[in-house]
């Protein structure tokens, strides 16, 4: 049997076992076994324990956990309401700045906590319900705050960056200090939306109210005097003093990314302990259970897609594939545009995780081929990936803030992310034209 039939069989029973309702793991892991079976020596069998403990014994996927536990310390605490409200107070003079408060607070808690789906929580869970008694379209607030969650993704400690790291054989602080740039980038897209959308929803009540309709909470400006701006800030700059340490200890060669990890989970516990008395059993209780339910669920896909990616490699249709791309003689930027709409495609189905270790083996070496910087990639594709988490029909970050705001509607919730996934395919579009963005900081620290 040819390669080429080898490797649709493969592809088609993966598509069969994902929509069968399988878990992830389980689905990649159980149709890599079977093909072992079929097309590879008996004996390779037995070495299915011994590939899959060697993938995972890592010392990068060791920052994984420890990152979770530091994520899940901020986001089980008050953390993330108590930023928001000191943002809000600082900006509430600015035109629509209850909008660009939300955008930032989950810059800054995505940073913290690593997270998309913690910082949506953390974030949402105080923000939506203040934006929507303000005035704001339910549709936008919930659009806003899941879009503003994907920043977990991009911006530093990323899991989805680490395991890039690892399936490109990147360096994980070059890719780190590359994601910091795109990210503020899209902060400033989505913060032009919020001040762009509340000038419209504004005009609009400003209307209603001029015609002796009903007048909107959005027409009222608060005010807060200087004490209560600075009374505000106690509670959050612990947490940014952390977010610098980690930034400084990571880039500044004092400790390695897995040091790094153990001591921002550690400072995150002191923190919540010291802040909100977080340190009873009942109180990390959760946090525990959290960390080793999200740190097992990943581990048992990165297994199970890597031992996927060898069989795939093994029975050479990861190469055949890259083979047939390179033969296609596409131009770079065809080739790109072809490979990130198969990575949006993907993401209509699959989490970030498995993306990057299915598709790696095949898109990555036609990708060197044509002069790619794989870098640069893997944050332009971190940034497609982005558009999965708030796109159906999965849009993990769709279904958490519908959990948090079930009245709202899925309905609204996607109408109210389709901007966003605009604005991201904006920022590729200008990374592309503008790769400085993001290699300006890792080239100035590591050289080229």
């Amino acid at each position: 049997m040819g390669v080429g039939t080898i490797g649709l069989l493969y592809g088609g029973a993966t598509l069969v076992a994902l929509f069968s309702g399988i878990p992830i793991a389980f689905a990649l892991g159980g149709v890599a076994t079977v093909f072992m079976m079929i097309f590879m020596p008996a004996a390779s069998l037995d070495t299915i324990a011994q590939n899959v403990y060697e993938e995972l014994a890592s010392i990068t996927l060791l920052t994984i956990p420890l990152f979770i536990l530091k994520g899940a310390a901020i986001g089980k605490s008050r953390a993330g309401k108590d930023l928001y409200d000191a943002l809000h107070t600082w900006l509430h003079r600015v035109p629509g700045g209850l909008g660009v408060a939300v955008v930032l607070a989950c810059g800054l808690f995505a940073a913290m906590a690593g997270s998309s789906p913690a910082t949506c929580s953390a974030i949402g869970s105080s923000g939506i319900p203040e934006m929507r008694r303000r005035g704001y379209s339910p549709g936008f607030a919930a659009g806003l705050v899941a879009a503003g969650g994907t920043l977990g993704i991009l911006l530093p400690p990323s899991i989805v960056l680490i395991l890039y790291a690892v399936a490109s054989e990147q360096s994980l602080g070059r890719l780190f200090l590359a994601g910091l740039g795109p990210g503020v980038l899209l902060v400033v897209l989505f913060a032009g939306w919020a001040v762009v959308n509340w000038r419209r929803e504004f005009g609009m009540a400003q209307r209603v109210a001029d015609a002796g309709g009903p007048r909107s909470e959005i027409l009222r400006s608060d005010t807060y005097t200087m004490r209560q701006r600075f009374d505000a800030l106690p509670r959050v700059l612990p947490f940014l003093l952390l977010l610098t340490g980690v930034m400084v200890a990571l880039y500044g060669g004092i400790a390695t990314p897995s040091e790094t990890a153990g001591l921002g989970a550690v400072m995150a516990l002191l923190l919540i302990a010291a802040i909100y008395s977080a340190w009873r059993l009942r109180d990390l209780k959760p946090i525990f259970e959290g960390t080793l339910g999200e740190s097992g669920m990943l581990l048992m896909i990165i297994g199970m897609s890597l031992l996927y990616s060898y069989v795939m490699s093994y029975l050479h249709i990861s190469q055949a594939t890259a083979g047939w791309i390179v033969g296609l003689q596409l131009s770079r930027w065809l080739l790109l545009t072809a490979i990130l709409v198969m990575v949006v495609v993907l993401g209509f189905f699959l989490p970030p995780v498995s993306i990057i270790l299915m598709t790696a083996p095949i898109i990555l070496p036609p990708l060197r081929a044509a002069g790619f910087d794989l870098v640069w990639f893997g944050i332009v594709m971190a940034v497609v990936m982005e558009m999965g988490l708030i796109h159906p029909p999965v849009g993990l970050n769709i279904f958490v803030i519908n959990r948090i705001a079930p009245d709202i509607g899925l309905g609204p919730i996607i109408r109210g992310t389709i901007p966003f996934v605009i604005l991201m395919a904006v920022g590729v579009v200008i990374l592309s034209i503008v790769p400085g963005i993001a290699m300006w900081l890792p080239n100035a620290v590591y050289g080229h």
